[in-house]
């Protein structure tokens, strides 16, 4: 993959579009590739940090596992996004694990080069603070979600959270097809897969959503967006 191919993907992302051109030359210069294979676990829950990550292609499957051993997915991470930086900073070990869903590229800047972009920076906390505010507002947000929306609401919601996603990251107001199969939306809303379906079979039948194998098409984002909020 070409240094000018990664910028691209990298400047889909606005948080690293934010920063000054110095210190984005910096990160991409300290940054080294690392290939992953379809399901090849990229680190585990209290695994130490040993780098800061942005996915260039493919995509991290974020998750823990309960005693029972049912995993709990907590997100995908998609091209132009950076992960990894909370443990780096508090020292602590990693909170989840993170295995490659597909073969996945990702730029990995290491432990030692994320300190010292500290020391040679004074505007780089500025920058690692505002990303570690988006996390958090990420998180009030799936609170709110999980706390006061029925299950369909927040299918629906995931499933609008899922297309802003890969709207930004294609810079595509239209995209209107998820890649995403029913197991995955049951373990990322903590469901059964057939409780999913009836839902999704309901969504098709009210003309919201167009299911293929493997796949959604949103029909009326409108419609998505106001069955969110119940």
């Amino acid at each position: 993959m070409q240094s000018n191919e990664i910028r691209q993907i990298l400047s889909q992302n606005p948080w690293f579009a934010s920063l000054p051109v110095s210190l984005a030359d910096k990160l991409l210069e300290k940054g080294k590739l690392k290939l992953l294979h379809n399901q090849q676990i990229l680190h585990q829950k209290n695994d130490l940090a040993d780098g800061f990550y942005c996915v260039l292609s493919g995509r991290i499957r974020i998750s823990n596992f309960t005693v029972e051993g049912k995993e709990l997915v907590l997100t995908w991470i998609q091209p132009g996004n950076w992960f990894g930086e909370i443990s780096l900073i508090d020292g602590l070990p990693r909170t989840h694990d993170g295995h490659a869903e597909e073969s996945t590229t990702l730029l990995k800047v290491s432990k030692s080069s994320f300190e010292q972009l500290f020391k040679d920076n004074h505007e780089w906390s500025q920058h690692i603070m505002r990303l570690l505010c988006q996390r958090v507002r990420a998180t009030f947000s799936l609170i709110d979600e999980t706390g006061c929306l029925s299950l369909k609401g927040q299918l629906c919601k995931r499933l609008s959270l899922l297309q802003e996603g890969l709207e930004e990251q294609q810079h595509n107001t239209m995209t209107a097809e998820l890649a995403i199969s029913q197991d995955a939306l049951a373990q990322l809303i903590h469901s059964s897969r057939q409780t999913i379906n009836k839902i999704l079979q309901g969504l098709q039948k009210e003309n919201v959503i167009n299911l293929k194998y493997g796949k959604i098409t949103i029909l009326d984002r409108h419609a998505l967006e106001k069955l969110s909020q119940i």
